[in-house]
């Protein structure tokens, strides 16, 4: 039987790059092969995302480029799978161009809608969200991988209901995975040769399994995931900082192996806003909670998430966010302006007052503070020295290796006969704001 050919693009954060290793894993057995070129496939699916409104128009603006192929092409399947599918799906299935739309929790469902949509010639949908999918049992294929760092995901759904965020209307209720499941799959990847794993979930502070009187935190979780191997190194992502417990920051400083920072995503500096947010703390407790990781766990690196301009947020409250994030000293952020998402609460209660060119200006000021922060920061590291896993050679020269250390900076040093997934001690002598350079000693 001749294998046919799987296209897919992701779009967004990484819990979608893991999700499409679970597609294509499913696809592979089911008679589907990926390929890089779209022109081949039998099928291209995009993996898509709603966070802002900015990912959803790059994904409509490729389905666009997609038109030229189906008129040449009109056997080609087209499937929008992810968030924006279950936000979206009236909408998508109008498109000409679409055949296929798919929701997070129904990718087991793609090999059958695909005959459906074959035989029958009609539009295939499954948006419906799952109480209970984690898809545990599927072994993820690293199709896009260094082969040296990888992803697992440990729990799917949020339930915070922030009211500016559309992902619990996409990806539904939290659930969380066996633990052994997990462990397993840790396992195999260490086995293979893999020597970084990143823990994902909306909000791992909340994991929590329970079954049969037996039950497993994520602090307990990332302990026994840790105790795998000294030579693997863990990290996770995101932390909710209203579900930041002292236990998970001592079990992060008892584990050598166990890197060093931490993603605490604030939005804004300022209490109303904080509350307007639904974010479930306030600025005296995000601050609490940073000042409990720098005790103890006194090098952690530490990266953050920030929104300017939400609704009614005045100048001084955007001043507010930019004292934070000079009290804290971030050593990187991800930065965005308010984007209003249709059916959040904030979408339904608030007026998104504050023009865009304000917005503009603030956000601009976030980014010009954390230019100076990143700067700051990565001086201090001038004359450290940091155990290094080499993830590959530099994209600007062949003699030279990138890696990062266990605070997650990026540091790019001399080649010598290291090779990717080797641990290097690399003396820091210089830096720019996003890099450090050092030299293999």
């Amino acid at each position: 039987m001749n294998r046919k050919k799987l296209f897919l693009e992701t779009y967004g954060c990484q819990m979608n790059f893991s999700d499409s290793e679970i597609v294509v894993s499913i696809l592979k057995d089911n008679n589907y092969d990926l390929t890089q070129e779209y022109k081949e496939a039998d099928i291209i699916l995009m993996n898509t995302c709603s966070i802002r409104d900015h990912a959803e128009q790059r994904v409509l603006n490729r389905l666009n480029e997609f038109k030229s192929l189906r008129n040449k092409k009109p056997e080609v399947l087209i499937g929008i799978i992810g968030c924006m599918a279950e936000r979206m799906k009236d909408d998508l299935l109008n498109k000409e161009n679409v055949d296929l739309v798919i929701g997070p929790d129904a990718y087991r469902d793609i090999p059958k809608l695909i005959e459906e949509k074959i035989s029958k010639g009609q539009k295939a949908i499954n948006v419906v969200l799952s109480n209970i999918e984690t898809y545990d049992d599927i072994n993820p294929i690293r199709y896009d991988s260094n082969g040296i760092s990888a992803f697992i995901s440990i729990m799917r759904g949020c339930e915070n209901f922030c009211s500016y965020c559309v992902v619990p209307y996409t990806r539904g209720k939290e659930r969380s995975r066996n633990p052994k499941t997990i462990i397993k799959e840790a396992q195999d990847l260490f086995d293979k040769g893999y020597r970084e794993i990143t823990l994902l979930g909306q909000n791992v502070n909340s994991y929590k399994w329970e079954e049969n009187n037996e039950s497993v935190d994520f602090p307990e979780l990332l302990e026994q995931t840790a105790l795998i191997s000294n030579l693997l190194r863990i990290r996770f992502a995101t932390s909710h900082p209203k579900d930041l417990s002292d236990k998970l920051l001592h079990t992060i400083s008892r584990h050598e192996n166990i890197c060093d920072f931490i993603h605490l995503p604030f939005q804004s500096g300022n209490s109303r806003i904080l509350e307007k947010m639904n974010r479930g703390y306030n600025r005296d407790w995000y601050l609490n909670r940073i000042h409990a990781i720098k005790t103890i766990i006194p090098n952690c690196g530490l990266s953050t998430d920030v929104i300017a301009g939400f609704c009614s947020e005045t100048e001084e409250e955007h001043q507010d966010t930019l004292s934070l994030m000079k009290e804290v000293g971030y050593d990187f952020a991800y930065m965005f302006k308010y984007s209003e998402r249709p059916n959040t609460y904030a979408w339904k209660k608030y007026e998104d007052d504050i023009p865009e060119a304000i917005k503009g200006r603030r956000l601009q000021e976030v980014i010009d503070l954390q230019q100076e922060l990143s700067l700051q920061s990565n001086k201090k590291d001038i004359g450290k020295t940091f155990n290094v896993l080499v993830e590959g050679t530099s994209k600007k020269s062949k003699e030279r290796l990138v890696g990062r250390n266990s605070q997650n900076k990026v540091i790019i040093f001399d080649k010598k006969n290291y090779k990717a997934g080797d641990y290097v001690n690399v003396k820091v002598i210089n830096c720019t704001a996003a890099t450090l350079l050092g030299e293999a000693i």
